[in-house]
């Protein structure tokens, strides 16, 4: 399927969305609660799909400055799972998040009008950049709902969107 930026800009969002519905209803405790120490809280799920989608978008087409160096520090795959401790508030989190979906979609946009150098090779760029950032969203998003569901009795909210397809158990931006 062929979708434009602007279409997946418009699955960016929902996926956002759904991240975030998914934790509606949750306590801070169950947000921070690690099973092991060998494995990562919601929190620090959220926090890393901001994290991983702006420094693909910063090193791939923006080269801006991160917009908080300590939690990218903390949310990095990198940062082994026993030193994933100390997260931030939910709503810290939620607006490291906002900050870099405000930075994302600009620079989408700016690509998609053609201010910037290279356009057409930018604009294959943000295409895979988009999609790989949707589709890390919806994969951590899968290990959020699962432990939600240990918690809450409703179930979790289904993302609607006709452009996703399901491989593996993971909602896929279709291809």
């Amino acid at each position: 399927m062929s979708l434009s930026l602007a279409e997946l800009l418009e699955e960016y969002d929902a996926a956002q969305a759904w991240s975030l519905a998914l934790v509606v209803g949750l306590t801070p405790e169950q947000i921070a609660w690690r099973p092991h120490e060998n494995s990562s809280a919601i929190a620090w799920h959220l926090g890393h799909q901001g994290a991983v989608n702006h420094y693909m978008v910063r090193n791939l087409t923006a080269a801006e400055p991160s917009f908080a160096p300590d939690l990218d520090a903390v949310f990095d795959s990198a940062t082994p799972e026993p030193d994933r401790d100390g997260l931030p508030s939910l709503d810290e989190i939620v607006e490291y998040r906002r900050k870099i979906g405000w930075s994302t979609r600009a620079t989408i946009e700016r690509i998609e009008r053609g201010e910037v150098g290279a356009p057409d090779q930018l604009r294959l760029i943000a295409d895979g950049l988009l999609r790989a950032v949707i589709n890390h969203e919806y994969q951590h998003a899968k290990w959020i709902g699962e432990v939600r569901d240990s918690w809450l009795t409703d179930p979790q909210p289904y993302p609607f969107s006709q452009r996703l397809d399901v491989v593996e158990g993971y909602f896929m931006v279709a291809s």
